[in-house]
C-alpha cells in the first residue's frame, strides 16, 4: 500500500483522482480501526495532516466560523471562538469518546464517515453548518442538513474531500447546547439532542433541533421546531414538538439500547437540553 503526504490541497485532490483504491488520511481515528477490521482495503492513503490550510479555525467579520477540516476534536472543544450558538458545537466534540481519540479525530474525518451516533453531526445540523467539499471538478458548499443521506452515507462525490465546515453567523444572543444519553462515559450516544436556542421576553423566538443516533442520520423537523417559536418552552409545546421527532425518527436496536427506548428518550433529552439552553440564554441577559 501507497502512503503519500502532500503539502496542498490541490496535490491531496490530484492523487486521489490518479487512484480509485485511494483514500484520504485524515486524523485516522475510524479509518485506521476500519482497516485493522478489514472492513476497508485502500491501495492507498493520502494523509491531508501537512496541509495547512485545513488546519485553523478563522472567525470571518460578519460572524461566519470556517473550521478546517484537519481541526481536532480537542481543538474544537476548547476553542474560544465558538461561542452564542455556535457553543453547540464546542460542547459536542468535548463529549467525544476519551481525550486520546478526541486528540487525534478530526472534524473532517467525523464528517466524511457520517456515522449517525457521531456526536458532531446532530450539532452541525442544529448550527446550520456547511460543509465545503474539494474535488477535481472544483468546490462545492453542501448544508450539513442535506449533506449526510444514510448510515455512512454522505453526498461526497468519490474523489472529493471535506476541506472545512463553515458556521453561519448565530442569532444574537442565542447559545447552542448539547445532551447526550450513553450507556458509560466516552461511548457513542444512545440517543442524543443538540439544540441553538434564542430567547425574547421570555418566550422562544429562535430555535434549531437535531437529533442524533435517532436514525441514519440526523433528524431535523421544521414543524417541531416551529411548534416551540413563540412558546415559554412549557411542557405541553416541548411534549408536542417531541411527539414530531419521535414520529420523524428511525432508531434501531442495538447494544446501546432498543428502538424504542431511543424513543422514550427523545422527550426527556429535548426537555433537558431546552431547559439547559434557557437557563444560559437567561443568565447571559
Amino acid at each position: 500500500m501507497h502512503f503519500h503526504k502532500p503539502i496542498s490541497l490541490d496535490e491531496a485532490i490530484a492523487l486521489l483522482a490518479g487512484d480509485a483504491g485511494a483514500m484520504p488520511l485524515a486524523g485516522g481515528a475510524t479509518l485506521v480501526a476500519m482497516m485493522n477490521a478489514e472492513l476497508i482495503e485502500p491501495n492507498a492513503l493520502v494523509s491531508l495532516g501537512a496541509i495547512d490550510e485545513l488546519k485553523a479555525v478563522k472567525s470571518a467579520a460578519g460572524g461566519d466560523v470556517r473550521i478546517g477540516a484537519m481541526v481536532s476534536h480537542t481543538e474544537l472543544a476548547t476553542s474560544e471562538q465558538l461561542v452564542g450558538g455556535h457553543a453547540v458545537v464546542r460542547r459536542a466534540a468535548s463529549l467525544i469518546a476519551h481525550p486520546t481519540v478526541r486528540n487525534i479525530g478530526t472534524i473532517g474525518g467525523a464528517v466524511a464517515h457520517g456515522d449517525p451516533s457521531s456526536d458532531l453531526l446532530p450539532a452541525l445540523v442544529a448550527a446550520d453548518a456547511v460543509i465545503e467539499a474539494a474535488g477535481s471538478a472544483g468546490r462545492r458548499d453542501i448544508a450539513a442538513e442535506d449533506f449526510f443521506e444514510d448510515y455512512l452515507t454522505t453526498t461526497l462525490a468519490e474523489g472529493e474531500v471535506v476541506a472545512a465546515v463553515r458556521l453561519p453567523k448565530s442569532p444574537v444572543g442565542a447559545t447552542g447546547v448539547y445532551e447526550k444519553f450513553t450507556r458509560v462515559h466516552g461511548d457513542y450516544a444512545t440517543l442524543s439532542v443538540a439544540v441553538m436556542l434564542a430567547m425574547k421576553g421570555g418566550n422562544c423566538s429562535f430555535v434549531r433541533i437535531a437529533l442524533g443516533a435517532a436514525g441514519p442520520k440526523p433528524i431535523r423537523v421544521k414543524a417541531a421546531e416551529a411548534l416551540l417559536i413563540g412558546s415559554e418552552l412549557d411542557g405541553e409545546a416541548i411534549a408536542a414538538a417531541s411527539q414530531l421527532l419521535a414520529e420523524a425518527s428511525d432508531p434501531v436496536d442495538d447494544v446501546r439500547g432498543s428502538a424504542d427506548y431511543r424513543l422514550i428518550l427523545v422527550p426527556r433529552l429535548l426537555s433537558r437540553a431546552l431547559a439547559n439552553a434557557r437557563s444560559q440564554v437567561e443568565g447571559a441577559a
